[in-house]
């Protein structure tokens, strides 16, 4: 896989999702197959029992319950106690993990933008609904305009520290999608990462429940079942989005070459012919079919996606057949 020429630098949420998207995003909601307990009161009618504005059921009284609760109407007519049930209103949590390692940064289209621009348009689903969005991008940098281009800063505060996670959190309502585009927009690819201890520390420090998106190529040297096992779980409804460029699902190269890896240097020297096309074709939907598999297992859902297909063509038919959008 080549990396891509000149690749675009979004700098605000204009470059990012137009109008007419924004518009056909409006009326998107995020959901999930599961029913979870926030933070915070939102927006989410869940099939607890709780405080809220609208009526549900009764139930008779107990010693100890809250006596403004009591339905003295019915008291009135029957001369017995029963309470009043509301229906709860709960807040989601959205939280989409970023690839930014230098390998994203490959294809045509560009599939670290194409990541970009899928979580843009999911953060202003989630955001607009008031539910609470985090993005966290592993790998890459942020670009805080002090950075040399030609040497971009990795992550991290030390050549033997590990590599920090650039994340934004906690974000709730309209207001903030502009912030959310900031982040995104300051986003720089670069090096490489370690899915499982990035996984690990993003499973150590998450809060609350609900729905985690992870948008990656999955082609890493040290798998990705480690990193997979310790997101699923722990209140968390996981899916796995696998971005691939259509270069790298119909090779347009031939002859003599030699790859050299982005991220570690890795060199390799290769003939390319008909039967290495046929077979490297075969090995990526073995892989890719792997991903899927293991998913399956352990309750996540995988789609692989190529970064031509149009983002709103991904949220409005893919994703929402596949639950998490309605």
């Amino acid at each position: 896989m080549l990396r891509t020429p000149n690749p675009t630098r979004p700098a605000s949420m204009d470059e990012l999702l137009d109008s007419a998207l924004i518009a056909r995003l409006s009326r998107l909601d995020v959901t999930s197959r599961k029913v979870f307990s926030g933070k915070l009161k939102g927006e989410r009618r869940s099939k607890k029992r709780g405080e809220s504005v609208e009526f549900a059921d009764h139930r008779p009284y107990v010693v100890g319950d809250d006596l403004r609760h009591i339905d003295w109407n019915i008291f009135g007519r029957l001369d017995r106690l029963f309470l009043k049930l509301f229906l709860e209103e709960e807040d989601l949590s959205l939280h989409i993990v970023i690839d930014a390692s230098e390998s994203a940064d490959c294809g045509q289209p560009n599939k670290f933008f194409y990541a970009q621009q899928f979580a843009m348009a999911l953060g202003y689903i989630g955001l607009i609904n008031l539910n609470r969005v985090a993005i966290t991008a592993i790998g890459g940098y942020i670009d805080t305009g002090k950075e040399s281009p030609d040497e971009p800063r990795p992550s991290g505060s030390g050549p033997d520290s590990p590599p920090a996670l650039d994340t934004i959190r906690d974000l709730r309502g309209r207001r903030r999608t502009q912030d959310l585009a900031r982040f995104l927009c300051s986003l720089r690819p670069a090096g490489s990462t370690d899915f499982r201890d990035q996984a690990k520390r993003i499973a150590l420090a998450r809060r609350g429940k609900g729905v985690m998106v992870v948008v990656s190529d999955f082609f890493m040297k040290e798998g990705y079942e480690d990193g997979l096992r310790l997101l699923v779980g722990r209140g968390y409804d996981l899916f796995a989005l696998q971005c691939l460029s259509p270069q790298e699902v119909e090779p347009d190269i031939g002859g003599d070459l030699k790859l050299v890896d982005v991220e570690d240097g890795d060199r390799a020297e290769v003939t390319i012919s008909a039967p290495l096309l046929k077979r490297y074709k075969q090995n990526l939907a073995a892989y890719c079919g792997g991903l899927r598999d293991f998913c399956a297992r352990r309750e996540i859902t995988a789609l692989t996606v190529r970064t031509d297909t149009p983002v709103d063509v991904l949220l409005l038919d893919y994703l929402r057949r596949r639950g998490l959008v309605r």
